[in-house]
């Protein structure tokens, strides 16, 4: 019998059929941490975030502090012929990121236990990073990542403090690193009593990108194969 794609997710954790599962997913489609819901990575970050990762099909990719494993499972979607590798060291988002990941996932996206950057030793060299949290060890986790980071490669990182984004932009600035800074602000209409809509702002978040210099793995073949 077909999927009928209108019917919506399934219950609780319970897998989604491949057939359902769309880049786009909204913020009510991950199980988050309670009394703490609400910390997750918004749906318009996310948006803004993957993009800046330049994703490809075949992407290694590692999501440090991925709590609920937003990011990791809208990534996988598009690196849907390589690997993503969702790092959390929080005991209590472990629960929550592994049954997004078997109710979203594609079996692609591998769930990492531990505190970054001693937990990345073990893991492939990435194309694509993400951070979206450090646990305190910011400058060792970026320092970490460019060494591993493949030629080609970029790093993101969200921020909601400014100060702490203009500090990685000059480390990643200092490593010669292709960087860009940016904020998104967005909102979101609330309707209010008699039908009226109102925007609620959503709190800034600040995006630093940085591109390590060289040809992508994939890019590297297409340039040789145009340059015969």
């Amino acid at each position: 019998m077909p999927v009928n794609s209108a019917a919506g997710p399934p219950p609780g954790d319970a897998p989604t059929p491949a057939a359902m599962r769309r880049l786009g997913l909204s913020d009510a489609d991950f199980e988050q941490r309670r009394p703490l819901k609400g910390q997750i990575t918004k749906s318009e970050v996310r948006a803004v975030s993957l993009y800046a990762l330049r994703l490809g099909e075949a992407s290694i990719v590692w999501d440090i502090g991925a709590g609920s494993g937003s990011i990791a499972i809208e990534a996988a979607f598009i690196a849907r012929r390589g690997a993503v590798y969702a790092i959390e060291r929080d005991p209590a988002s472990l629960p929550l990121l592994e049954a997004n990941i078997r109710r979203w996932g594609g079996g692609n996206i591998h769930p990492v236990a531990g505190a970054a950057p001693a937990v990345l030793a073990e893991l492939p060299n990435p194309d694509c990073v993400f951070i979206g949290g450090s646990g305190g060890q910011l400058a060792a986790i970026v320092d970490g990542c460019l060494r591993r980071l493949n030629p080609g490669g970029t790093l993101a990182a969200n921020f909601a403090a400014p100060e702490r984004a203009l500090e990685v932009r000059r480390r990643l600035a200092a490593a010669d690193m292709e960087t860009e800074l940016s904020m998104v602000s967005a909102a979101r209409g609330r309707e209010m009593p008699g039908g009226a809509l109102r925007l609620e702002s959503l709190n800034p978040v600040f995006i630093v990108t940085a591109r390590k210099a060289g040809l992508p793995p994939g890019d590297a073949a297409d340039y040789g194969a145009e340059a015969q």
